[in-house]
């Protein structure tokens, strides 16, 4: 007797060679058949043919299926990857020279003349350079410090502080004693409550500028520090105060680990949290320039007559166009891509302005009767998200005066990132479509304009201080270089360009490191100069690896890597600085017991790690031997291009003066070989 399934199969299967429908001849050709008809044959075996599976068995044979299949592929995928590092060259891993233990999180850490600043939980720590020795710390906050900015004032130190609440604390370190300044945007009031969004000080510490947010709208505060006040207060208590001349603490020259936090502090070491400092003076409140609207002049006189010493002129405030114009625009716009308008639309966030302090140039018109300072600085350049134009700010006002631009840049696409030189000399300017404008401020002409590649967006750039390659060597030029400039440009794809210019001849632009496409743990997450070294760039990957880049080669020189059992919580975000006066650089460690184990907080080990660029090997020749004189570049075509023309005048006319002087010589001793010639033959009797 049959059994069910039996029956069940002899209804499904099919013969082995079946086909639906009337019966045609098929075309000679295997490419000319119809793919529709693919699956109206059968070539199945009948005593191989088995049942279809009933639900819900099928959808979990095609997850498993699916599973099996994805999991195949990424198998593939680390093999390749595997196979492909092993077949790449393998920089040299150097690891820390001292390791640094903290008992708080290190959220920001910061570094001027011999001393760290370290920001964690309810305040920031002080440390010497060279053995770690906490000195200072200030911890009278309830919640942590989330940044912090140390600025060289000569023998003195200004130290600001943003906590989570995004208020900022100004402090004054003379002499290893700490004194708090002022808290800026505190408020008694937590409805009225200000939160900074970033700050910057001026080169030298005159000036700083916070931009604040609050109750939807958010401006910028200029202030003016009385720093030569600072120094007259804090000298005449600290007279009473027996300070003992402390010599330069020895360099750690090998593997050390520190518990900074269980080391003595400095006896000498006082916080004056009780010493009244002179407050910074506020000078003016810059806020977001206005949307463009329709204008209420009757003619284009009265136009011009608004503005007055031609302040703001070209910033598009001041026009001859109607309301009626600008709804006629816009109704045609809004016809024109319905389609894309249609829908949902986000919420735009608040404008954010980028903004930096500018020396005396003679780029700006600064008035006859304002003297300032050499060396000090009298502009604030100012661009805000979404706006074409760079608006210049004078600092030489007070806050009873009319805050208007001195002078408009209008770029012709919104700019998105802008970067300062060290020096103050050079300045970058970067559109939204990918075109960079690079300004020479201390020779007051702009140096050129280059464009990224298509698809490249800039995310930030870099400057580097200005290198020559000579004798297959990075070297710095000993004395000024003008007219001269080398910047790094990071792009939204991770790609890495060198953009480099060179008086009028007009900039040029290199790819260093190109969009990573297979790799996609390598992409680019932050890069740093690196001062101590000429033309030598850190790179932060994804994956937590820090490299170390020759920028004139575009090759990896080494990798440097905290050890096995720490690494980079957040990678693509790393806590990290670089020294600009010091040969080293500072990088935190995070432990895996930080996150696996948060119960026991004393348990946990934070760790920020000291790496110094003389005690590797490879990097020694190069940090010790950077600087070349002059002289030695004389025969250097990119050098002397740089330098003044009296210089250059100079240089020519000695090497014509040596040119002439050695074919003379040339001459004579040809004339005397002439001569020796000449009588010999008359001796010979060849001549009479």
């Amino acid at each position: 007797m049959s059994s069910l399934r039996g029956s069940r199969t002899q209804k499904v299967k099919r013969p082995i060679y079946t086909r639906k429908g009337p019966l045609e001849v098929p075309s000679p050709s295997e490419k000319d058949w119809s793919k529709a008809d693919e699956e109206d044959y059968g070539f199945n075996d009948l005593d191989q043919e088995q049942d279809c599976l009933p639900q819900p068995y099928r959808m979990i044979n095609k997850l498993v299926n699916l599973l099996v299949d994805r999991s195949w592929e990424i198998i593939e995928e680390r093999e390749a990857s595997r196979e492909d590092k092993l077949s790449q060259i393998q920089p040299t891993i150097y690891s820390p020279l001292v390791e640094i233990k903290l008992s708080t999180m290190p959220n920001c850490i910061a570094i001027s003349q011999d001393y760290m600043f370290i920001g964690g939980a309810r305040g920031f720590s002080i440390y010497h350079l060279y053995n770690a020795k906490r000195i200072c710390a200030w911890e009278k906050l309830k919640v942590d410090v989330t940044s912090i900015w140390a600025t060289d004032l000569g023998s003195e130190i200004l130290i600001a502080t943003v906590d989570e609440m995004g208020i900022i604390r100004l402090f004054y370190f003379h002499k290893e004693v700490l004194f708090l300044i002022k808290t800026i945007n505190e408020a008694d009031d937590a409805s009225k409550q200000t939160t900074c969004v970033k700050m910057e000080v001026s080169h030298g510490g005159d000036f700083a500028a916070f931009l604040l947010q609050g109750s939807g709208d958010v401006w910028l505060d200029v202030y003016k520090l009385p720093k030569e006040s600072w120094l007259k207060e804090v000298e005449h208590p600290l007279n009473t105060v027996n300070l003992k001349k402390k010599t330069k603490p020895p360099q750690l020259n090998s593997t050390d680990h520190i518990a900074a936090d269980h080391l003595e502090m400095d006896v000498n070491a006082v916080f004056k949290g009780d010493a009244k400092l002179s407050h910074p003076v506020y000078i003016m409140k810059i806020k977001p320039p206005k949307p463009v609207t329709g204008t209420t002049f009757k003619s284009p006189l009265e136009v011009f007559a608004k503005i007055e010493d031609c302040c703001g002129l070209g910033s598009g405030q001041n026009h001859f166009i109607k309301d009626s114009q600008w709804e006629q625009q816009a109704a045609i716009f809004h016809a024109s891509y319905k389609k894309y308008l249609d829908g949902e639309w986000e919420e735009e966030p608040l404008s954010v302005a980028t903004f930096h302090f500018l020396l005396p140039s003679c780029v700006f018109a600064m008035p006859a009767e304002v003297k300032s300072s050499s060396g000090a600085a009298c502009i604030l350049g100012v661009h805000w998200t979404g706006s074409h134009n760079f608006f210049l700010y004078s600092l030489h006002r007070t806050l009873k005066d009319k805050v208007d631009p001195e002078g408009v840049w209008p770029c012709a696409a919104p700019i998105v990132a802008s970067a300062l030189s060290s020096s103050c000399s050079y300045l970058v300017l970067a559109c939204e479509d990918g075109v960079l404008t690079l300004w020479d401020l201390a020779e007051g002409f702009p140096l050129g304009v280059v464009a990224l590649p298509d698809g490249c967006f800039c995310q930030s750039i870099h400057f580097l201080n200005y290198f020559l390659v000579h004798k297959r060597r990075n070297v710095y030029p000993e004395g000024q270089v003008k007219s001269k400039m080398k910047c790094v440009v990071l792009c939204t794809d991770a790609s890495l360009h060198l953009v480099t210019a060179n008086g009028t001849k007009g900039p040029t632009i290199s790819v260093l490191v190109e969009r990573p496409v297979k790799h996609l743990n390598e992409t680019i997450c932050a890069v740093a100069p690196v001062p101590a070294l000429p033309g030598m760039l850190l790179i932060f990957s994804w994956n937590g690896s820090v490299r170390l880049m020759d920028v004139a080669k575009s090759e990896i020189l080494c990798a440097f890597a905290p050890p096995r059992s720490y690494h980079l919580a957040v990678p693509w975000k790393p806590v990290f600085v670089v020294s600009l006066h010091h040969p080293c650089f500072l990088l935190r460690g995070d432990h895996p017991d930080e996150i696996e184990c948060t119960s026991n907080a004393k348990k946990i080990r934070n760790s920020i790690f000291y790496f110094n660029f003389e005690a590797y090997p490879l990097l020694e020749e190069i940090s010790g031997n950077c600087t070349i004189p002059q002289s030695d570049l004389t025969d250097n075509k990119a050098f002397s291009e740089t330098l003044p023309l009296e210089k250059r005048c100079e240089h020519f006319l000695q090497k014509r003066f040596e040119k002439v002087k050695k074919n003379t010589m040339r001459d004579q001793e040809h004339w005397a070989r002439l001569q020796k010639y000449s009588l010999i033959l008359q001796r010979e009797g060849f001549m009479k």
